[in-house]
């Protein structure tokens, strides 16, 4: 079984590997984080205008946040095999009625 997840692992880098640059951070999240993490999160871009790419990442709540700051050193890791990626920043996500307008 464990050959099977590295064997699913190559194919997926060198599936990402392929995207769009633009589509890129968000590929190389969701292989990073994992599908689980990445079902509840959404990366709204890559900020370099400090000169480093920081990735900027939506979280539903703070207790997500400080849970992935945990995991950071992993993450950017696992990022960086397909991006450089220097930092990671995650963003509370606006309540539903804030995106509504309300």
């Amino acid at each position: 079984m464990e050959k099977a997840s590295h064997t699913l692992q190559r194919i997926m880098a060198e599936a990402i590997k392929r995207v769009p640059p633009e589509q890129l951070p968000e590929a190389a999240w969701d292989f990073a984080a994992g599908r689980a993490v990445a079902e509840k999160t959404r990366v709204l871009g890559c900020d370099s205008s400090s000169g480093s790419t920081v990735l900027l990442v939506e979280v539903p709540d703070a207790n997500w946040r400080t849970q992935l700051y945990s995991m950071v050193p992993q993450l950017i890791a696992r990022l960086n095999q397909f991006t450089k990626i220097a930092r990671i920043e995650f963003k509370l996500a606006r309540p539903q009625d804030e995106r509504r307008g309300k």
